[in-house]
């Protein structure tokens, strides 16, 4: 890899971009971060033999800044980088809600922004990282924000529109299994299973369910035809999932986390 990165506010999505990056290739030579904490600081640099700066020195070093702080921190981030960026930086945003024009309101004319949602399965290189260019975003920097983020799963482009979209979906979407999972457990030990087997059970299903979703080319509703069979078991499950407006449910909670990523790119708090 030729282009140096920086990696500023390195938190848990920070650090596990950083290690796939590693584990893909990527030199620690090109690659330098930054953290609010000198004992973060000096973890990082133990752990992985990356150089520690400051945001201004990433500024004005590296090639590709990318921005993981929490969204209500990153207007005082682009203040303290904006001196400090020449036109030809890429900014990629990690930050739920934040649209592009945030940046490119706050950055020197004509730097290219990249927004991109991904989710904490990037932990164990099974994240989705949902990719939009801002208005002076190329493809090539698209294809260099999906070759970093690749290396912790896999990549998809959307125009910014669908951005909330798929944060609703995506970047929240592994919350809404681990709930499931822990009602389902809570249903196994209603059952009489100990804690540790129902879980078990569990997690085994979703797993081999997400695989065969993933593998098999079936539409889901064929995959859950196939589990359902005429006066068995399922069926009279599914039927009270219908009766409590699971379904209905769902979609209502989806259409939630989608207003609340629109609210947070307004600004509201």
């Amino acid at each position: 890899m030729s282009q140096k990165v920086a990696v500023l506010g390195t938190g848990k999505i920070g650090e596990a971009l950083l290690s796939g990056m590693i584990r893909s290739g990527w030199a620690t030579s090109d690659l330098v971060v930054t953290a609010r904490r000198g004992e973060r600081a000096a973890e990082l640099t133990s752990r992985y033999g990356v150089t520690v700066v400051t945001n201004a020195e990433a500024a004005k070093t590296a090639d590709t800044l990318i921005l993981t702080v929490k969204p209500q921190d990153m207007g005082a981030l682009l203040q303290e980088l904006s001196a400090h960026i020449p036109a030809d930086r890429l900014v990629i945003s990690g930050a739920a809600g934040i649209p592009t024009t945030f940046f490119e309101d706050r950055l020197p004319a004509g730097v290219p922004v990249v927004r991109v949602m991904t989710n904490t399965p990037a932990l164990v290189d099974e994240a989705m990282s949902v990719i939009s260019a801002g208005s002076h975003a190329t493809g090539d920097h698209l294809a260099h924000a999906e070759e970093i983020f690749g290396a912790v799963g896999k990549t998809l482009r959307v125009p910014e529109s669908q951005q909330d979209a798929a944060t609703a979906l995506s970047g929240s979407g592994p919350a809404y299994f681990y709930f499931l999972v822990e009602a389902m457990t809570d249903a196994g030990i209603l059952l009489g299973l100990p804690r540790d087997k129902a879980h078990d059970l569990i997690v085994q299903a979703a797993i081999g369910a997400a695989v065969m979703l993933r593998d098999s080319g079936e539409h889901p509703v064929k995959l859950r035809e196939n589990v359902t069979s005429p006066a068995g078991t399922t069926i009279n499950a599914i039927r009270e999932l219908e009766n409590h407006g699971v379904r209905a449910a769902l979609i209502a909670a989806l259409e939630a986390a989608r207003d609340r990523s629109r609210e947070l790119a307004s600004g509201s708090s």
